[in-house]
């Protein structure tokens, strides 16, 4: 455990927001967002002024405010503006659809939602069932009978003490997406952001105020980090985009910001080495990225094959790293002196691992077992979810639900999961979400869905699907299904590739055997 000698009394706001101006960074770039710049002491305003907006809505410490914003200012400002007054913001995975939104909402009891006005048609199909929802601040062009966020945040004041909150106390929620059941949230504390910032950030990248940071995707712990507060712990500047993230308009991004370090998953880490060897190809002449010291990728394995090509394009390093939601940033990485492609690196310093078989007993050097994480920022547990608390928070050790194996250097190799789930994107997909969605289709028996991996060895859903009687096999109605799934859930997990079956093999107890399925897909030359 890393020593963090922080006062009991303790607001996360008050130090990754508030310090800089007694430090002398009030003049200094914080963020910026395409063609907008805030400095220290702007950034500290406006989270002032967001939970001067919060407070006289009437929101209390401890109450929740759910997020559902794109990766802007707003976020920022909101995420800390109620850390600040002692509320707990809820950062919401804005790729899902109304139905998610709807049981965030009742299971957090929010009484505040933050929503990009993009996401305000989801709202307004689940609104009357939103049993505690009593404010809605739209950013962007809100419309009539919702108050415009921007509005309220211009009116409100600068000054705002922080709320009196300890360590211990609750700072934010994540909603974790690997229970095939039900999306659960895990309770992050006020200490937890600073615990990572100096585990990761610090321990790995050699994090300073020279720094400029870039990623995406602030709704999950990744992003989170990434953009939202390893900046802000070393008086850094945190560089953020809302647009698709299409690798033409990413390697644009990398030449104006010029940032030291760029945070991506592999999918799009590989779209990039493509987008610069094609442009290449064609004679087309690209302006250089420059500044850019490390690239870091996680949220998903990294192949060797990616790693190689982006590598040999950027002539930058590649730091592999694996998180999850619960421990709320990377605790196994690649380091700037010891990387292996295919290894998603050694444990953080901070955190510790155990290997362990089915029994909990540990596994010999080089065996595959399920793997454990202790360290200072694994969350305390889910929100009423207390069976699954206990089974996955056991004392100082988080069960992670990965296997991997350990090679005599200490470097970790994913085995894959010890449950169905799969991983894709950097997001959690559930199996039987997807089979829902995709039987629910008129011309569809039954169907099953497990993972197969794409030219870069990135895992991609595969369905197999039994049609009812009078209905037969083409490629329309394979395009007619993908386009169903899309339309009933978050668009990231309908499947690839869709192969028609007579059956699906099942146990005597009526279980998909999706091991079967598995091994006939690696019986193929490719999906069909």
């Amino acid at each position: 455990m890393l020593p963090l000698n922080l006062p009991r009394q303790f607001n996360a706001a008050a130090y990754f927001i508030d310090r800089h101006e007694e430090e002398g960074r009030g003049d200094k770039t914080a963020l910026i967002h395409e063609d907008a710049a805030y400095t220290y002491r702007e950034l500290r305003e406006n989270v002032n002024r967001c939970a001067n907006v919060l407070k006289d809505l009437g929101l209390r410490m401890e109450e929740r405010v759910l997020l559902l914003l794109r990766d802007t200012p707003e976020m920022i400002f909101s995420f800390y503006g109620a850390i600040k007054g002692g509320a707990v913001p809820i950062p919401g995975n804005i790729l899902m659809k109304a139905d998610d939104f709807l049981f965030m909402l009742n299971d957090s009891r929010a009484r505040v939602l933050v929503v990009d006005e993009a996401f305000l048609p989801e709202i307004e199909k689940i609104r009357p069932r939103a049993r505690f929802l009593e404010h809605v601040l739209v950013v962007g062009q809100s419309g009539p009978g919702y108050p415009d966020f921007r509005a309220h945040l211009e009116a409100a004041g600068t000054d705002f003490s922080p709320a009196p909150t300890t360590v211990d106390d609750a700072a934010f929620w994540l909603y974790s997406g690997r229970n095939p059941e039900r999306l659960m949230a895990a309770i992050h504390h006020q200490s937890h952001m600073v615990y990572c910032s100096r585990a990761y950030a610090e321990g790995v990248l050699h994090l300073t105020e020279a720094d400029r940071l870039m990623g995406s995707f602030l709704f999950f712990a990744y992003g989170l980090g990434n953009g939202a507060y390893f900046p802000f712990h070393a008086g850094a500047t945190s560089i953020l985009f809302s647009h698709p993230p299409k690798p033409e308009r990413v390697y644009a991004d990398l030449v104006k910001y010029r940032p030291t370090i760029f945070f991506s998953v592999p999918t799009l880490l590989g779209a990039l080495a493509d987008y610069k060897r094609a442009c290449r190809e064609k004679g087309q002449a690209l302006p250089p990225v420059e500044g850019l010291r490390v690239c870091v990728s996680s949220a998903e394995i990294l192949s060797p094959a990616v790693y190689r090509r982006f590598t040999s394009e950027f002539e930058v390093e590649l730091l592999e790293g694996t998180g999850s939601t619960e421990i709320c940033h990377i605790f196994l990485s690649s380091r700037f002196d010891a990387v292996k492609p295919g290894s998603t690196g050694k444990i953080v310093c901070g955190y510790e691992a155990r290997l362990v078989d089915d029994d909990g007993h540990p596994v010999p050097q080089g065996q595959t077992g399920n793997l454990l994480i202790s360290g200072g920022s694994i969350a305390s547990a889910y929100w009423n979810q207390r069976k699954e608390s206990k089974r996955t928070m056991q004392g100082e050790w988080f069960v992670t639900g990965d296997r991997y194996r350990m090679d005599e250097e200490g470097f970790f190799f994913f085995q894959g999961r010890s449950d169905d789930m799969l991983r894709v994107g950097g997001k959690w997909l559930s199996p039987l979400e997807v089979e829902k969605a995709i039987d629910a289709h008129p011309a569809v028996l039954e169907s099953a869905v497990v993972g197969l991996p794409d030219q870069d060895n990135l895992i991609k859903p595969y369905a197999f699907v039994v049609l009812s009687a009078g209905h037969a096999p083409s490629e329309t109605l394979k395009s007619e299904i993908k386009a169903h799934v899309k339309a009933r859930i978050a668009a990231y997990k309908y499947p690839r590739w869709i192969e028609f079956t007579d059956a699906i093999p099942k146990s005597r107890g009526g279980k998909i055997q999706r091991y079967i399925l598995q091994e006939r897909l690696q019986k193929k030359d490719g999906p069909c």
